[in-house]
């Protein structure tokens, strides 16, 4: 019955609104979820699995939120045990860890901001954004349990890199980044944050990740400023 009403409600909508049917709705913050779908449309994978390192919300601002809701599954890494809980109730197809990303096993501080998308393992970035406006703050300091990537990816997903990641952890991008083993089977796809938080819009780019991508045979494929968005090149050269 329900599949039926749903049929009806389709053709009733795509009646009244024909051009409805040629939008397309993004759940990342500049619509970066849509370019990477464009990408592995072109390469011939409709649902590619994925890792989501500082995924921050489910949906919200969110690069793997899209491909969920489409039927890909994933890894979500979210090391707010706030923000984590949401994973766990609107994610519940996906692996979701309540750590950090880090190049060794350990424990350490976990800066929780008054603005979320701040939340940082790093004091300096905690100061550096408390001095670029009065507004934000540390709300709490969390001990938090941060893992070295390789080490989940062998535990959850056969040791083998998902089709795409998503890297956003506000200050240790570069540090992942350059640690990753490029030799195995890599990603297909990388979208990282490349510039540096400043409320007034001045933030720095970070060319380092940037041309580091590009020595391991990654192509620069689209930069929204924020996110700049790779893909392996053998995959894309035809």
């Amino acid at each position: 019955m329900k599949s039926l009403l749903t049929k009806i409600f389709n053709r009733l909508n795509t009646h009244l609104y024909p051009y409805h049917s040629y939008g397309k709705s993004s759940y990342s913050q500049c619509g970066e979820d849509l370019i990477i779908n464009h990408i592995f449309k072109q390469i011939g994978i409709e649902n590619p699995s994925y890792i989501d390192i500082g995924a921050h919300h489910p949906f919200y601002l969110n690069n793997t939120a899209f491909f969920y809701l489409k039927g890909s599954k994933g890894i979500n890494i979210e090391p707010d045990p706030n923000l984590f809980n949401e994973f766990v109730n609107y994610r519940k197809s996906d692996i979701n860890l309540n750590i950090g990303i880090g190049i060794k096993s350990e424990t350490a501080d976990f800066y929780i901001m008054n603005e979320s998308t701040l939340n940082t393992f790093i004091k300096e970035e905690a100061e550096k954004a408390i001095k670029e406006h009065a507004l934000y703050s540390i709300k709490e300091v969390k001990k938090i349990s941060i893992k070295p990537l390789n080490d989940i990816l062998e535990k959850f997903w056969e040791g083998k890199f998902p089709d795409f990641i998503s890297l956003d952890v506000e200050g240790l991008d570069e540090q992942i980044i350059s640690s990753l083993n490029y030799d195995i089977e890599r990603p297909k796809i990388i979208c990282v944050e490349t510039i540096s938080f400043s409320y007034t819009g001045k933030g720095v780019k970070n060319k380092k990740i940037i041309e580091f991508l590009k020595s391991k045979d990654y192509l620069l494929y689209a930069d929204t400023n924020i996110n700049s968005i790779f893909v392996d090149r053998k995959f894309w050269e035809r």
